[in-house]
């Protein structure tokens, strides 16, 4: 019964991730068909989000997959899939963490947002973005690589992150590094929360709906952040899990999956994309191959 199960979970998990990477691709699609949108820094932020979704979404699918059929890999692949599902753990979040300090200065800042968010400096943002995300795979992969031998990369094992912790203290450190990335994003998004709504309060008619838009903005992006930063706790969980029942760690780390890895990656499309009546328009249009006549007469 328990096989069944699932079965039906990862059959539904399959539709569930086919369908949100449709939306991704789409909105993908639309950021790259307008000129607006690839040279406002917001949408830039956005579209990187969407990508680094898109990806960890991708492979976290099969490896899931490979999981559930206990298909074995060479190490030196896993190291790989690794790589790149550590740096965009990350990478994420991060994003989130720019996307809401760019909020901050536009409405608290306005007179400095031209320069600080103008379009050249998109590149170093990516950069310092992806920079950042790297560290945590540098360090646990350093000691990774300096207690293993050669010949350990080419053997076969099932790939999950577990296989890279040798050492109680080395899961000890991946978490303290996690939570110090937490701790900065959190107080920055704490900060640019409270300085909005004081902006929020003193504004007024227009100007004033437009700043609590984007303090409601400011707080989604909080909720996901956390979201986010939840599944960095999930290991310890299921390791924990694990000395009691296999069959409770399996449904554990399904529930961990679907909750605190996919649910947080699906709400950018719904945060940021569907929210902005001007990308949502110009998705309607390109989805509807031109018919939507409203996106067509305001452009």
């Amino acid at each position: 019964m328990n096989v069944l199960l699932l079965c039906d979970l990862l059959l539904l998990l399959k539709v569930f991730i086919s369908v949100f990477l449709c939306i991704n691709f789409l909105l993908i699609t639309t950021f790259f068909m307008k000129d607006i949108f690839y040279t406002t820094m917001r949408y830039i932020l956005f579209a990187i989000a969407l990508l680094s979704d898109s990806l960890y979404l991708l492979i976290t699918n099969v490896l899931l997959i490979l999981n559930y059929f206990s298909f074995t890999i060479q190490v030196w692949l896993c190291v790989i899939i690794y790589i790149v599902l550590s740096v965009y753990t990350f990478v994420t979040p991060i994003t989130l963490t720019a996307m809401t300090l760019e909020r901050y200065v536009a409405i608290c800042v306005p007179l400095r947002h031209a320069e600080l968010c103008r379009t050249q400096r998109a590149l170093h943002f990516i950069l310092v973005i992806h920079g950042l995300s790297s560290v945590p795979c540098i360090v646990i992969l350093s000691i990774f690589f300096a207690s293993t031998i050669t010949s350990f990369y080419t053997q076969s094992r099932i790939c999950s992150v577990e296989m890279f912790i040798f050492h109680r203290w080395q899961g000890h450190l991946r978490s303290a590094i996690s939570q110090l990335y937490f701790l900065i994003m959190s107080i920055t998004i704490v900060f640019s929360y409270v300085q909005i709504m004081k902006v929020a309060k003193a504004a007024s008619g227009e100007n004033k709906k437009s700043k609590w838009k984007g303090l409601s903005t400011v707080v989604l992006h909080g909720f996901q952040l956390l979201l986010c930063f939840i599944q960095l706790w999930c290991p310890f969980i299921e390791a924990a899990v694990l000395q009691i029942d296999f069959m409770l760690f399996i449904n554990v780390r399904y529930f961990n999956y679907i909750t605190f890895i996919l649910a947080p990656r699906c709400l950018s499309p719904l945060i940021y994309g569907l929210r902005d009546e001007m990308f949502v328009n110009a998705l309607k249009y390109y989805a509807l191959c031109g018919l939507y006549k409203k996106y067509s007469t305001a452009f």
